[in-house]
This record gives structure tokens, C-alpha cells and sequence, in this order.
């Protein structure tokens, strides 16, 4: 019976230990469940460029159809039978499969397209700008075009630039409900330093306001924003009264205001990307200089509020990325999405996302076999995923089309 007991006792005891046991063991496996990170996005190379039929240096981002087809343009290489070719718009549909929708031959038709992304209207016509070609014989190579692409490929010039009215239009262009067209020239109007201007759909264009260099601002690179009162918003790369760019507000009225300069310090300089804005009047942009970190700096993001008052929100320092040219993006929750074009890890630039408390997480740090370079501004479909391009690298080293996928 005392055996009986004991054995019974010790049994018990056994039995009370596997069951403590196995509930601590049960609460550390859930531990290492949720401690698990979440999936992490993945990165896709949707198309490699090949330089010769298909084009190369896709320097601008890309537009989405409902559809899931993209569309945008490269800055060099040939389409259509070989001819000479400065340049093509061309679409990638869900499969990868591009098309050259039109090659640009460096003549009335205009030339280069360079970061210059594309708009699309509800008929699906395509909107853009090159900064060369055009039937203007006072620029060498043209004074730039803006051009009209309708969904039979049919390209129009809507508009030929010359020296007094602006030329180089190097970025892109918005459209408002009327239908008119807003955009920027690097150079031109009455002092040569670029125009803030509108297209009606008629194609009478009207220069809104004219840059006078040094203070006044010079040499816009980037496409205007609108606001619901008609007032556009943008960026001149150089001058200011620190000399290193601004930001500014033209009204409807053609009066423009200078909302920050830039000082070249840790506020940043050279403001060469367009701007996004906020439900509350807040700007947001980059820049490709400035900052604490390297000499000249790594480039900013930053963040301008109504009353022209300018925060840093993360000064790049080459590991997390340099030099972002393109702009950044802003989702629902405040999230900024976008690109340093040099940088990261390998050294071939990086797609970066930015919380609302400063937080900079990289995306994905480019290889050169996936795409290097990344110099445009990201676009976001309504599942999250962004698209964009690189200037080069790729499977032809000519530039490709990736996409980043969220789980």
C-alpha cells in the first residue's frame, strides 16, 4: 500500500509537471508566432528594357489603366522598323508584355521625353511633354513639345515651344476637368529662367507666370499640383533668396508667391521633384542635396505646413539611400512612398516608405540585374502596390518597369 501510494503520488506529480510544461510550452510557440515578422512585400521586375525594339532610359514614372496596363515613356531607343527613333511611349500590360505605341523621331514630333510621366483622360488618351524637338528652329534639337496620343496611336502636337513662351519642358503635365493643361519649363519667357504655363484644349497657351531668376526663383523641373481654388504649387530647382531653390504658389491671377526657400544646409537644396499635398494644406517634397550628413548632403524629404514653416522629415545618409530626384507619394494613413535614386546597400538606389513618425523603412535596395537608378516619382494602385522605373540596369542594363507587391 505504501508503494501504491508512492507510485500514485509520484504519478500525480508527473502528470501536474507535463501539464504546466506543456501549457508554457504551448505560450512560448504563440510567443514565437507573433513574434514572427509580417510577409514582406515583393519586388517584381515587370519589364526589362532591351534598348533596341523596345526602347531604353525609362527616366519617367508610369501611368495605370483600370486595366492594370501601364504606360510611360523612355527617354532613347527604336520601335517601329528601326527608323530613327529619340524616344518612345510604350505600354506593359499585367503580363509583361510591352508595346511601343509611338516612337518619337526628333523632329516636329518632338524628341527625348526625359522625367516627364503621363497623364490619361477617361477616353484614354495619353498627355506628356519632351523637352526637345518641335518645328521651333531657334533651339538646338527643338524647343520641346507637348503631344497628345489617342488610343489609336495617333500622336498630335498640341503645342510646339520657343524661347519667348518657355521651352524645355522637361516635366510633366496635370489636366483640369475643363480639360486644360498645367506645366513647367526649365528655360525660357521673357529673363530665359522658365514659365509656369497653361494649355486650353483648343491649344492657346497662356504663360501664367515668368521666372526672374536670383530671388524670384529659376529653372522649374517639376509638374505643378492644383488645388480646388485653382491655385498651383510647385518647385524651382535653383535661386531663391538662399540661393538653392523654392517652393512656390501661383493663383489664378498669375501672382506668385515664394512659400520656402532653401538654404542649402540641413533644410535641404535643390528641390528638382514635384510636390504632393495634404487634406490640411501641407506640402510634401524632396530635395536632392542639403542635409546634415556629407558635405554637400544626401538629399531630404520634407514637409512645408500652410504657413510656409518647413520640417525635415528624414535627411538620407547613403545606407537608407541618396540623392532622391524623384518625389515622394502620400497614402490614406499619411504613409510617404518614393525613391533614392543612389545609395542603399549595393549603392544602385532604393524605393523607401516614410511613416507619419519619421520612420524610414527600405522597400527594396536595387541590385543592377533587378534596375538601378530609380529617378522617377512611384505611383500606387487601390491594393498598395507601387510601380515604378529604374534609368538603367536590368536584364540589358537599359532600365526596367518594377512593381512592389504587398501581402
Amino acid at each position: 500500500m505504501i508503494r501504491e501510494r508512492s507510485f500514485n503520488s509520484y504519478f500525480s506529480y508527473f502528470l501536474t509537471v507535463a501539464s504546466v510544461l506543456t501549457t508554457v510550452l504551448m505560450v512560448l510557440i504563440a510567443l514565437l508566432v507573433l513574434a514572427q515578422p509580417a510577409q514582406a512585400q515583393t519586388y517584381t521586375v515587370v519589364h526589362s528594357f532591351g534598348g533596341v525594339l523596345d526602347g531604353r532610359t525609362p527616366s519617367g514614372g508610369v501611368v495605370l489603366d483600370a486595366a492594370g496596363n501601364l504606360y510611360g515613356t523612355t527617354a532613347g531607343g527604336c520601335g517601329l522598323g528601326g527608323k530613327l527613333c529619340l524616344g518612345t511611349v510604350y505600354k506593359v500590360d499585367p503580363t509583361g508584355k510591352e508595346t511601343v505605341l509611338h516612337t518619337f523621331g526628333g523632329g516636329p514630333d518632338g524628341a527625348y521625353p526625359f522625367l516627364a510621366d503621363l497623364i490619361r483622360d477617361a477616353a484614354g488618351n495619353l498627355y506628356g511633354t519632351t523637352p526637345h524637338g518641335g518645328s521651333s528652329p531657334i533651339c538646338d534639337r527643338g524647343c520641346g513639345v507637348v503631344f497628345k496620343l489617342d488610343p489609336s496611336n495617333h500622336e498630335t502636337v498640341l503645342h510646339a515651344f520657343n524661347v519667348a513662351n518657355g521651352y524645355f519642358p522637361y516635366a510633366g503635365l496635370i489636366r483640369d476637368a475643363s480639360g486644360n493643361l498645367y506645366g513647367t519649363t526649365l528655360a525660357g519667357g521673357t529673363y530665359d529662367m522658365g514659365v509656369v504655363f497653361k494649355l486650353d484644349p483648343a491649344g492657346n497657351k497662356t504663360v501664367l507666370y515668368t521666372f526672374t531668376g536670383g530671388a524670384d526663383g529659376w529653372g522649374p523641373s517639376a509638374a505643378v499640383i492644383r488645388d480646388a481654388a485653382g491655385n498651383l504649387y510647385g518647385t524651382a530647382r535653383y535661386g531663391g533668396a538662399g540661393g538653392n531653390g523654392l517652393v512656390f504658389k501661383v493663383d489664378p491671377a498669375g501672382n506668385k508667391t515664394a512659400l520656402y526657400a532653401f538654404t542649402g544646409g540641413a533644410d535641404g537644396a535643390l528641390p528638382n521633384a514635384g510636390l504632393v499635398r495634404d487634406a490640411a494644406g501641407n506640402l510634401y517634397g524632396t530635395t536632392i542635396y542639403g542635409g546634415p550628413c556629407c558635405g554637400y548632403g544626401y538629399g531630404v524629404v520634407f514637409k512645408l505646413d500652410p504657413a510656409g514653416n518647413e520640417t525635415v522629415l528624414h535627411a538620407f545618409n547613403g545606407n537608407d539611400g541618396s540623392y532622391p530626384w524623384g518625389g515622394v507619394i502620400r497614402d490614406t494613413a499619411g504613409n510617404l512612398y518614393g525613391t533614392a535614386s543612389y545609395g542603399g546597400p549595393g549603392g544602385y538606389g532604393v524605393v523607401f516608405k516614410l511613416d507619419p513618425s519619421g520612420n524610414l523603412t527600405v522597400l527594396h535596395a536595387f541590385t543592377g540585374p533587378d534596375g538601378n537608378q530609380p529617378i522617377s516619382t512611384l505611383i500606387q494602385d487601390a491594393a498598395g502596390n507601387l510601380y515604378g522605373t529604374t534609368n538603367s540596369g536590368g536584364t540589358y542594363n537599359q532600365g526596367v518597369v518594377f512593381k512592389i507587391t504587398f501581402p
